[in-house]
């Protein structure tokens, strides 16, 4: 799911607030962010993530810490 500059612009403060800093290099945030978002509207299985969304193994990671963060 592509997020348009304004949906991006008003989850980065909240990204940035829980997202561990050495974790997810801040240039895939925003695609890891679109294939979290891609999962959840399809209710699919993280490894039939598109390419394009980026390393399904990265976006499941992210969001299962997340999840564990109470994100």
């Amino acid at each position: 799911m592509a997020l348009t500059d304004e949906q991006r612009a008003m989850l980065e403060p909240l990204v940035e607030a829980c997202r561990p800093h050495a974790k997810v290099p801040p240039q895939h945030l925003r695609r890891t962010v679109g294939a979290i978002f891609w999962r959840h509207d399809n209710g699919a299985k993280w490894r039939a993530l598109p390419a394009e969304e980026g390393p399904w193994w990265m976006a499941a990671q992210t969001f299962i810490r997340w999840s564990r963060l109470g994100v």
